[in-house]
């Protein structure tokens, strides 16, 4: 079985978030500016999991049950906001994503 036959692929996230937001009445909030913003909070929120750990804190995060259930709801919050940002102004994130390590392995060659 893979992923898309579980429905976790981007397309199908993406359709079941419009649909969240549908049945709740949120489509007019979900303006570019309004999830630019909300993605932008949310992954403060990640940040601020690691704000004042040592690099090796941070290393072993994930090690607790409590702080690695905060990483993984906030990381889900920011490619939640991320994906609907990309719906609603038309991005293919995985196209988008392609192109750009296309433009960064000529900017940065390996030594």
């Amino acid at each position: 079985m893979t992923r898309e036959d579980d429905g976790l692929d981007v397309a199908g996230l993406q359709r079941r978030l419009a649909e969240f937001a549908a049945a709740r009445g949120w489509e007019p909030y979900h303006t570019p500016k309004n999830l630019a913003v909300a993605l932008s909070v949310e992954a403060s929120e990640l940040v601020e999991i690691f704000q004042w750990l040592t690099p090796e804190q941070s290393a072993r995060v994930m090690d607790k049950e409590d702080s690695a259930h905060r990483v993984r709801d906030e990381v889900a919050d920011v490619l939640a906001y991320l994906l609907q940002f990309c719906e609603v102004l038309g991005i293919d994130v995985l196209a988008a994503l392609s192109e750009k390590i296309d433009r960064n392995e000529i900017r940065f060659p390996p030594k």
